[in-house]
């Protein structure tokens, strides 16, 4: 697979851009009651996907390492990975859209799109070319069964 930029600096990176456009845009910021709570909604629930999924892959005996897919010796489709085929790509979308809140400017949920398509792209659709070798059909029904992100 050619990974040129793990998906955590790809994160990082988005959350730098979400903070110079609330830092520098001079439109667009908001306040709502019950934001913080939302704040913290998002990032237990990001939290606890994220734990679920590294805990499956333990459990499972194959590799995390998103720039080595090839080295998967299972394919999860149990436990979270029913309902995503990744749980840890929406754990880091759900941070963004945490942070984002947090920053308070509404021109940070597009930037939260951009991320989603960033990652599909560069990311999930080269993972998942490697996956479906590796699987073939096992790993093409269970891409019709389960959607990519939610």
């Amino acid at each position: 697979m050619k990974l040129k930029i793990p998906p955590a600096l790809v994160l990082l990176c988005f959350a730098l851009l979400m903070y110079l456009l609330a830092k520098f845009l001079p439109v667009g910021n908001f306040d709502f009651f019950g934001r913080r709570y939302l704040i913290m909604a998002l990032f237990a629930m990001a939290v606890i996907i994220l734990l679920i999924s590294f805990y499956q892959f333990y459990r499972a005996k194959t590799t995390i390492d998103p720039g080595s897919p090839s080295k998967a010796s299972k394919l999860l489709t149990n436990g979270i990975y029913k309902f995503s085929r990744n749980p840890i790509y929406l754990a880091m979308l759900l941070i963004l859209l945490a942070f984002g809140l947090k920053l308070g400017n509404a021109f940070n949920s597009l930037t939260a799109a951009l991320f989603v398509a960033y990652m599909n792209r560069f990311q999930i659709l080269p993972e998942e070319e490697v996956l479906s070798s590796l699987f073939g059909k096992e790993y093409q029904y269970y891409c019709a069964q389960v959607r990519r992100w939610f």
